[in-house]
């Protein structure tokens, strides 16, 4: 690992370029380190967004990251903290996830399947011999070092791990991804390094059909299947693996942690340490056909659910069953989360319930059916505005910081509170200030335009005669010699509004803008033109970043 550098300052070592990612108190930016003119990926925290939970979750993250150095794992080179941010150097890795690389190769085989899950099995071997367990092991956190053929496979995402020497069993918390965890975690019996074997089982499975062992519509009944162990080997995609490949995968599905294989053993498996002999080469077109569709569902599901709930690095949103149960925030439409959800879930101090701060409010399609942990029910209230009386999800965050979901019941009155109060406020935001900035130009008022824009704002419109251009002289232009003077009544409508919320600090706003005016022989007139905004909140400010106008209006009606 890179020693760490003398300067304590981020900016003094490394020059920040595009963005590469994003979450919900960080960023993920590709770096040049100066002295060497290396790329890496910079994990930016913005550090006055974290509880003391979070900032210890942090440390442990990047202590157990340090300890890490292996060719099958995402190097942490270095480690940065400043007044309000944190940053975290890791591997630059450009080959994007595992699974989608698979679905673009042109022969994909049994034996390749083995050599991917021998390089995964790697990595866990070298976590696990350096006492942490990553516990979110899954395809997302599957990446490639490059797009070359034949690149590394490389762990990421160690948010989730926890050190654990030896061969210790204890009860960490809940903590995973749904279809990934192991019977143990699910029963709450201590658990330790199995928990990754199971899941790489789990994967193995994946990699050779396309599909998981374990899915059910009601996450109840998935969990069911895991505690139990209940998969098979449905024909007829199953019969043509081989004996072998099914053997490791009984071996990584054993229910009893402690006759699991381990990741030793399993990398000394006839089928990985032998796979020339042992591993078919036919090439498993069904297999890819079907890790096509699981890749789309994953991709959409996440897509959904990020822009969703980004209001924590972790996510809430399933019911007392364990089924997620969402409004989308785009356009008020109901999306019912199925159990194959990529979504990580946390409970580190199982503290029951979220606590009542922010409120959002969901509606269920179909009767909430009570498990484990008891939901309050609405009793049977008759008052719509009863919020107390509304399902809660169970906790799946860890800390009193951590925003309140409620589902709320359709077998009860308070089920007219089916909106999301929270996307509804935040859209509504969006459009006032869009409004704002409407105002600013239809006034002429340069300094408050600027107050609103991001002082490199990018813009599409008709007077740029097809052009991007970028920052605010050509705007200014528009301000000093037309904006304000030339007309005597302005009035601006927005029609038709429509706002795509992009996590908690990003905003898409689409919207048809008539423009009436008098000209100066005083004949009215009315202009048409179809607008997009992107905003983006820094400082608690919204800012808008971009925008696109197509059509044509009067110079007037600018920007």
């Amino acid at each position: 690992m890179a020693a760490p550098a003398a300067c304590t300052r981020f900016s003094d070592n490394y020059d920040l370029k595009e963005e590469l990612g994003k979450g919900a108190f960080s960023v993920v930016r590709r770096c040049v380190q100066k002295s060497t003119g290396l790329e890496f990926a910079a994990k930016i925290i913005n550090t006055k967004k974290l509880s003391a939970r979070d900032f210890q979750k942090l440390e442990r993250e990047a202590r157990i990251c340090r300890k890490l150095q292996h060719p099958n794992i995402v190097r942490l080179h270095d480690s940065i903290q400043e007044e309000h941010f944190h940053y975290l150097v890791f591997d630059l890795v450009t080959g994007g996830e595992l699974f989608e690389d698979i679905v673009a190769r042109e022969f994909y085989s049994e034996a390749d399947a083995s050599h991917c899950i021998q390089q995964i099995l790697e990595s866990v071997h070298h976590c696990h011999s350096n006492g942490v367990v990553h516990r979110d092991l899954k395809p997302e956190n599957l990446l490639l070092a490059s797009k070359a053929k034949g690149a590394a496979v490389k762990l990421a995402d160690f948010g989730l791990a926890i050190e654990v020497p030896g061969d210790q069993q204890a009860w960490f918390g809940f903590a995973g991804t749904p279809g990934y965890l192991s019977p143990e975690v699910l029963k709450k019996e201590p658990y330790g390094k199995p928990v990754d074997i199971w899941a790489c089982g789990v994967i193995l499975y994946i990699l050779l059909v396309g599909y998981p062992p374990f899915w059910d519509e009601d996450q109840h009944r998935l969990y069911a299947q895991i505690k139990i162990g209940a998969y098979d080997y449905p024909s007829p995609e199953w019969d043509t693996v081989t004996a072998e490949a099914k053997s490791l995968i009984n071996e990584m599905l054993t229910v009893n942690p402690s006759k699991r294989i381990t990741a030793s053993e399993a990398l000394k498996h006839p089928w990985i340490c032998q796979r020339e002999r042992v591993a078919s080469m036919v090439h498993r077109q069904e297999t890819v056909d079907c890790l096509k569709k699981f890749n789309a569902r994953r991709k959409l599901k996440g897509a959904i659910l990020t822009t969703m709930l980004a209001t924590r690095n972790f996510s809430s949103k399933y019911d007392a069953h364990g089924r997620s149960i969402i409004t989308k925030k785009g356009d008020g439409s109901q999306v019912k989360e199925s159990t194959d959800s990529s979504t990580t879930l946390e409970d580190d101090d199982i503290k029951g319930y979220l606590p009542k701060q922010q409120t959002v409010l969901f509606k269920s399609e179909t009767p909430l059916k009570l498990n484990d942990p008891t939901c309050f029910s609405c009793n049977g209230s008759d008052s719509s505005e009863d919020l107390e009386n509304s399902h809660y999800i169970p906790l799946t965050g860890e800390s009193d910081e951590a925003d309140e979901i409620r589902i709320v019941c359709p077998n009860k009155t308070c089920s007219q509170l089916s909106t999301s109060s929270y996307g509804s406020a935040r859209k509504q935001e969006i459009i006032k200030m869009t409004e704002q900035l409407i105002e600013a130009i239809n006034t002429g008022e340069y300094e408050a335009y600027t107050k609103i824009c991001d002082p490199h704002l990018t813009a599409f419109e008709p007077e740029a005669l097809g052009n991007l251009v970028e920052g605010m002289d050509f705007h200014k232009f528009y301000f000093d010699n037309v904006l304000g003077k030339n007309c005597k009544a302005l009035n601006t409508t927005i029609l038709n509004p429509h706002v795509h919320l992009m996590g908690d600090e990003a905003a898409c706003i689409a919207y048809v803008r008539l423009t009436q005016y008098m000209d100066k022989q005083g004949q009215a007139h009315t202009h048409q033109s179809e607008e997009t905004r992107v905003w983006h909140k820094r400082d608690n400010k919204w800012q808008n970043v971009h925008f696109h106008r197509s059509s044509v209006t009067p110079p007037f009606a600018m920007k």
